[in-house]
């Protein structure tokens, strides 16, 4: 996915579905109940936990996560917002103290430099 111009800081809304036919509809949706601009990015179902054998952990994994990005001159006014909804940036989500299962794909690093 391009970014759009002043769109650099990358959040993830755990457990949350909007769908490629619905992107404009979530993106209407940001505008109007918490007066940001946002670019969908992508939906990602993450990994099952691994134990310390490296092996699969039954019953995790599965979870559809939303990628979006914030337009910078709305990031002070939706940083409070979001917490109320488990919305997370994306730096946060991935810093090592907090990613011990990697249950993304390797390019969602990739939104740390946006």
């Amino acid at each position: 996915m391009d970014k759009k111009e002043g769109f650099s800081q990358v959040c993830v809304w755990p457990a949350c579905i909007v769908g490629a036919e619905k992107v404009k509809e979530f993106e209407d949706l940001m505008k109007e109940n918490f007066g940001v601009r946002v670019q969908y990015l992508e939906e990602i179902e993450t990994f099952p936990d691994r134990d310390e054998f490296d092996k699969n952990i039954e019953g995790t994994g599965g979870r559809n996560d939303l990628f979006f990005a914030i337009h910078n001159e709305d990031v002070g006014s939706f940083a409070i917002k979001r917490l109320n909804f488990g919305i997370r940036w994306v730096e946060d989500v991935l810093a090592d103290c907090n990613y011990s299962q990697r249950i993304y794909p390797e390019r969602v690093f990739e939104y740390k430099t946006w």
